[in-house]
């Protein structure tokens, strides 16, 4: 199966008070197309500097980040947000719904700059809120909904663009284990319809049980990797 992400020798660090801190040491792994990995490992590992340069936000600091094909690890910020808009969907573990915006109109936020209609925006859009359970808040706004419903609300939003791979910082952390399991099922949903990949950092056990890949990671290393 073609290659998702090809990571080569992935290296990342911070500044702090003059200093070099190892974030990521040297990380080589692929990803296949349609993937469900998840990430796993204790607090400050490096997971979401991963999804983060995964996800085209952060620059590594040397390597090769190959995605679909194309060495993006030097990418000018005009070609990374081409491809974020058209093939990444970002779930933060901080949300970053727009306050003053409804339910309906974070989740359908991206979609006329993809070119699509009014008419097939709304109906993506609600769409994928019920398949969330969300479509009796769609005229809500962020401040009016539970936590656990704000995440709800980011998933809806980087699933309707119907991205190549959705990329989640700890998705269920605010979830009851009854609407994570619904939302884990929403994703192998589309992951088997629309053939979107998915790529998770997380400590939920339910989650990694779906995994079909888990990278178990420690100190900014892959310690292992399970294909279950």
């Amino acid at each position: 199966m073609e290659n998702l992400y090809k990571i080569q020798n992935l290296k990342h660090e911070y500044k702090w008070n003059r200093q070099s801190v190892p974030i990521l040491r040297d990380l080589s792994f692929d990803l296949e197309r349609g993937c469900f990995s998840c990430f796993v490992g204790p607090s400050g590992t490096g997971k979401t500097t991963l999804l983060n340069i995964l996800g085209l936000i952060e620059n590594p600091l040397n390597g090769n980040l190959i995605f679909c094909g194309d060495d993006l690890a030097k990418a000018s910020e005009k070609v990374r947000e081409k491809i974020r808009l058209h093939k990444i969907g970002f779930v933060f573990q901080s949300f970053y719904l727009i306050p003053t915006l409804t339910v309906f109109e974070n989740t359908s936020y991206f979609l006329p700059q993809l070119g699509h209609s009014r008419e097939k925006s709304r109906k993506w859009a609600l769409d994928v809120l019920a398949l969330l359970g969300l479509e009796n808040h769609i005229d809500k706004r962020p401040g009016e909904l539970s936590g656990g419903e704000r995440q709800r609300v980011a998933i809806a939003r980087a699933i309707a663009k119907k991205p190549t791979v959705v990329l989640a910082d700890e998705p269920t952390a605010n979830l009851d284990s009854e609407t994570a399991t619904r939302i884990i099922k929403a994703f192998k949903e589309l992951q088997c319809a629309e053939g979107t990949s998915f790529i998770f950092s997380t400590h939920d056990p339910q989650l990694v049980e779906f995994a079909r890949t888990v990278f178990n990671m420690k100190d900014g290393l892959i310690q292992s990797r399970v294909d279950q």
